[in-house]
């Protein structure tokens, strides 16, 4: 049992993120070699009130996501290069860029990993109600975690996607969603 107050107690990590230098290939080998599918490819994403570092960023970016059986895939496609959680020395390509943990209180999050001694590399809004932090607790490229309170419908988002992926047929292997 992880120590009370600790990062680890914020909760059990629910996705693995990549940054493929070839996004394209990144999906073929997910869905072809791997066999995990479909991804859903959400376009052009702005935090609200985006910070990296406290500083105000215009980053933009996409994601594709996929479930490995309940563990979440997501590879980052940077649209810009304004500084943000995948850019400078957390750039690192074609490995686990960051983790996730889906956690009820974003402030309770960035309380423990000030605690821990952590950085915040990037903080927003995610919709009316959601936020997220993306914080080095000290691991540097590569050891980003990723903590964020979803927005209303933000379970039922991802249970749509952990469901289309059992016993997907290997059809449509890359969907784009609108939002």
């Amino acid at each position: 049992m992880p120590k009370p107050g600790s990062i680890a107690a914020l909760g059990a990590i629910m996705q693995q993120a990549y940054l493929p230098a070839d996004f394209d290939a990144a999906v073929t080998y997910w869905t072809e070699t791997m066999g995990v599918g479909p991804f859903f490819l959400l376009e052009n994403i702005r935090l609200g009130g985006m910070t990296c570092y406290g500083q105000p960023t215009d980053a933009i970016f996409s994601v594709a996501i996929a479930y490995w059986n309940d563990i979440q895939i997501e590879l980052v496609r940077p649209e810009n290069d304004a500084p943000a959680h995948y850019t400078g020395k957390h750039a690192v390509h074609d490995r686990v860029q960051h983790v996730c943990i889906v956690v009820d209180d974003i402030a309770v999050a960035k309380k423990a990993v000030l605690a821990a001694g952590g950085e915040i590399v990037v903080e927003g809004k995610v919709g009316e109600a959601g936020a997220v932090i993306y914080a080095d607790p000290g691991f540097g490229p590569g050891g980003i975690v990723e903590y964020v309170q979803l927005d209303n419908g933000g379970p039922e988002f991802f249970q749509m996607m952990k469901d289309a992926s059992v016993d997907w047929d290997g059809s449509e292997p890359l969907r784009k969603l609108s939002w």
